[in-house]
């Protein structure tokens, strides 16, 4: 599913040049449940973002499903977003003005699928994670969890290839973020591969797969 070799990312120029990647190497694979780890400043947030297509390496190589990601244009880059790769926030990024239903069927709208059948299969995906009740209400008409719950239905709803999922439970209580972690566990029980990066040594525990990262290298990776 996810093949890095050597992957590198530098920002700035000349002495004010930052490494916040330096020689990754990884292979994730289909149907996997993998936790991304370290501290602040470890490169795991830059991992991230070259892996959900959010950004490019300055190096290295990045296949996607066998397809090379490193030296795409941005259009291409966000066709490839939308049909492959689905993403999970800690602060959710939902429409205030729009209905769970419709903030899930939101990346539909960059698709071919008409209307109708784009507003069936948000409530499909709302039902999957135990939400079909409250498909009419606004993201300030419900609580925390319920929220995310919407954001991973809009995950799900272009059946990516993988999930994404950036500090999932960051911004919920300890209860929530059991609920969360286990529709999350439930999800790659159904075959999903999940990425998922936390600083949270009880988060990470729900994965079946833990990296560490330090300084913008891979110090320890429990798949190898």
């Amino acid at each position: 599913m996810i093949r890095v070799e050597n992957l590198c990312r530098t920002y700035g120029v000349g002495e004010t040049q930052v490494s916040a990647l330096s020689n990754v190497s990884l292979h994730i694979k289909e149907g996997e449940f993998v936790a991304v780890m370290g501290a602040s400043g470890s490169g795991k947030s830059t991992l991230m973002n070259i892996l959900g297509c959010l950004d490019t390496p300055t190096s290295g190589s990045y296949l996607l499903s066998g397809e090379s990601i490193k030296e795409i244009d941005d259009v291409s880059l966000s066709a490839i977003r939308n049909k492959k790769i689905g993403f999970i926030f800690q602060t959710f990024h939902l429409l205030t003005r729009l209905s769970a239903q419709e903030n899930v069927a939101l990346p539909l709208r960059y698709t071919n699928t008409a209307k109708q059948q784009a507003s069936e299969r948000a409530m499909a995906m709302l039902d999957k994670v135990g939400l079909r009740a409250r498909a009419h209400h606004k993201p300030f008409e419900m609580s925390g969890g319920q929220r995310q719950r919407v954001a991973i239905a809009r995950a799900l709803v272009n059946e990516p290839k993988v999930i994404f999922a950036d500090e999932p439970t960051g911004n919920l209580d300890s209860k929530t973020s059991h609920e969360i972690m286990e529709l999350l566990c439930t999800l790659h029980q159904q075959g999903h591969t999940l990425v998922m990066v936390t600083h949270e040594e009880d988060i990470a525990a729900y994965a079946k797969r833990i990296i560490r990262m330090k300084d913008g290298v891979v110090i320890e990776d429990s798949g190898c």
